[in-house]
């Protein structure tokens, strides 16, 4: 049976319609959204205002959810999937999206957390998101999400060697 860890997903939009990505401290060149699992015993909603200050520093008050989808799954590729079922029993990651809108009197992003999950972070539009920023075993979850929320068609990757 393949199990599914819960997970979380900031889709954060400033006022100009800009969305929040973040490089990855440990992958140059990784860009992302804030994310993360949820703990036992909490809601998709508790993990998702705790996954947002943990890696970016807003608090619950800094922004508003607007929308949000579920249902989201990807494995994890084979070497990573190993690992993950024998410390944690999940085979991949099923997650649920929030769309959230930055409050104009937040304070600025700060991926200066510790530990540090992101060094970097960019507002684009929507569709400037490029799938070649991410693992391919994400790129499915992405275009979906990106479609889902935005009506975004994303670009498929570039071949690489």
């Amino acid at each position: 049976m393949v199990r599914y860890r819960p997970n979380v997903a900031a889709l954060m939009v400033n006022e100009d319609g800009n969305l929040l990505i973040c490089e990855r401290s440990t992958m140059s060149g990784a860009w992302q959204f804030p994310q993360g699992g949820v703990d036992d015993g909490e809601s998709m909603e508790e993990g998702l205002f705790r996954e947002v200050s943990e890696e970016i520093g807003l608090k619950r008050e800094h922004y508003e959810v607007l929308e949000k989808r579920e249902g989201y799954r990807y494995l994890y590729p084979p070497d990573v999937r190993a690992k993950k079922i024998k410390k944690h029993g999940n085979h991949g990651q099923e997650q649920t999206y929030f769309l959230c809108k930055l409050k104009t009197e937040a304070p600025a992003i700060d991926v200066h957390q510790s530990p540090p999950e992101f060094c970097a972070y960019r507002w684009i539009q929507p569709d400037e998101f490029d799938l070649d920023w991410l693992p391919a075993f994400k790129h499915e979850v992405y275009s979906a999400v990106m479609n889902d929320f935005f009506g975004v068609i994303l670009k498929p990757p570039t071949c690489k060697d």
